[in-house]
This record gives structure tokens, sequence and C-alpha cells, in this order.
């Protein structure tokens, strides 16, 4: 299993951090070749569920997740979202902490994938690739 931790620090109260971070379809307009559907009415909650289809044409994958945990962050208090990947390609967890500093917020995201056609010997670099491309979209959620 590939593990990574990104940490970002943000001017945004936690709130909007929460917001931005946790807005599932914008997660599609940052990593390449990825759209994301919510399946389930919004407000997000336990229980959500939403699939990233990364691919070109018939050509790709479907990765679904659920939301299995949803604590917002309020009066001083992290939030935290927890998704469990449950797909026939890749599975995991994710957590998304949001605690709010004097200075705005600090975002904290762990990723714990598995996928099915790769080694484990692969899991550094899987970890790796994860780590910029879920940066990246971390970065871009909060700073537009």
């Amino acid at each position: 299993m590939a593990v990574f931790r990104i940490e970002r620090f943000s001017p945004l109260p936690a709130a909007e951090a929460w917001r931005r971070v946790t807005a599932w379809e914008r997660h599609g307009d940052t990593v390449p070749l990825t759209s994301v559907r919510v399946r389930t009415d919004p407000p997000t909650r336990t229980g959500t569920l939403f699939v990233a289809r990364t691919g070109l044409g018939p050509l790709g994958f479907d990765d679904p997740m659920e939301v299995v945990r949803w604590t917002p962050p309020a009066a001083g208090r992290a939030g935290v979202c927890e998704l469990e990947k449950r797909g026939s390609l890749v599975r995991g967890r994710a957590s998304i902490d949001v605690r709010p500093t004097g200075a705005g917020s600090h975002v904290i995201w762990v990723e714990e994938l598995w996928v099915r056609l790769l080694p484990s010997g692969a899991d550094p670099l899987l970890a790796r690739v994860g780590r910029r491309v879920f940066g990246r979209v971390l970065g871009t959620l909060l700073d537009g």
C-alpha cells in the first residue's frame, strides 16, 4: 500500500478551506483526464458517494468513494473528512483534516492507496506521484 501525506497552510479561515477542499466536483478540474460525479444529493455528509472517472473515452477506470466520516470545522475545532475508496482497481482510504490557526488554516491530507495491478515494489513511486498530483489539487483548491 502506498501512503503519502500533504500539508498546506492557508490564510483562509478553516470553514472556507473546508468548503473548498470538499468540493468534490472541483477535484476533477485539477487532475488530468479526470471528472468527478457526486451520486448522492447535497449536502455532503457521512454516506455521500462520488466517483472519480480517469481516462480518455472508453479507456479508463472509476474510483468510487464514500464519505465515512464527516465532521466540519466549528468553533475553533478541526474538521475531519474520511473517505473509503472502493473501486475494483483502486482501493484505500483518505483523510482530510482542516485545522484553524491564528493566521487561517492548516490542511492535512493523508492517502493510503492500493492499486490492484501494481506490485508492492511500486508503492514508493506511487506515493511520490500521489504526493505530487494531490499536492497540486490541494494547492489549486485552496488558491481559487
